[in-house]
This record gives structure tokens, C-alpha cells and sequence, in this order.
């Protein structure tokens, strides 16, 4: 018998995203808890394409509760070659960029899944503010089987 170590397995990504129907508003449902988001309360992301050769991002949070004072950031997200536009670099400070792999999308774009390709970041996002059960239990049986460490995963509060 031979025991796979799953958190070792090469990271893979969806094969292809339209960014269009990506584009818009993204609630996230559970993470990785983060440095950069810590007492972030109904977490958000919103995706707009530009006329350049990048995707405006933008994500909003409340402080330290759900009617706590908001927080906002504005990066770039740019598209890696030949990935089908699912290997994204986000920049929200010059020169960093973090690579941002879409690793799961539901066929009607409803949901969404990002990491990193060491596994270390985690997001789970939804187009509405609450996901039902039954998905997300699936998808964390898929990131289970990802390698992904589920004990880590932190329910994001949305209202």
C-alpha cells in the first residue's frame, strides 16, 4: 500500500475563467486566516476589468465587526501567460505581487476558490453572502483531497 502525501501534490488550477463573467462582486465565505485581514468582518472582493492589461481588484472589510468602520484596498491583478487566465498576480503594493490561482469556479461562476500555489493562502468566495451547506461541504471534501489543512479554515462573518 502506498501512502500519498497530499500536501505535497502540485497545485492545479481550473483550466480556463472568463474574466467577464468573474468580474463583480465576491463575498467570502470562509479563509485562511491572514496578517492583512485580521478582525475583518463581511469580507469582500470586487473584480473590474480595465481597458489595460490588468483587472482592477478592490476589498472592502469591516473592522473588528460587522458594523465596524470599513476598510478598503485597490490593487491590480494581472493575468499569467498561457494559464487560461486562471494564474493571476495581485498587486496592491509596488513592486509585490502574490500569485492568486483560481483552483475551483462553479460552471454559472457562483462560487469561486483561490489559494497560492504553496497552499498557504486560502479563499472561499461566494456571490451572495451565505453559501448553502451542502456546497461548501463539497468543496471542502475537494480541498481536503487538494492537501489543503481544513483545521486552518476560518468561516469569514458576513451579515
Amino acid at each position: 500500500m502506498t501512502i500519498t502525501d497530499t500536501r505535497s501534490q502540485v497545485l492545479q488550477t481550473v483550466p480556463n475563467v472568463d474574466l467577464k463573467k468573474y468580474s463583480g462582486k465576491w463575498f467570502e465565505i470562509a479563509s485562511y486566516p491572514q496578517r492583512f485581514q485580521k478582525g475583518c468582518h463581511c469580507t469582500t472582493a470586487e473584480y473590474t476589468l480595465s481597458n489595460k492589461d490588468y483587472v482592477v481588484v478592490e476589498n472592502r472589510c469591516n473592522k473588528d465587526s460587522v458594523t465596524g468602520k470599513q476598510a478598503y484596498i485597490k490593487g491590480k491583478a494581472f493575468v499569467e501567460k498561457n494559464s487560461g487566465n486562471a494564474k493571476l498576480k495581485v498587486q496592491f503594493f509596488w513592486p509585490f505581487k502574490a500569485k492568486y490561482w483560481i483552483i475551483d469556479l462553479a460552471d454559472d461562476y457562483s462560487y469561486a476558490v483561490v489559494s497560492h500555489p504553496n497552499k498557504k493562502y486560502l479563499w472561499i468566495l461566494s456571490r451572495t453572502p451565505k453559501m448553502n451547506d451542502a456546497l461548501y461541504n463539497e468543496i471542502l471534501s475537494r480541498l481536503k483531497a487538494k492537501g489543503f489543512d481544513l483545521s486552518k479554515l476560518q468561516v469569514t462573518v458576513q451579515i
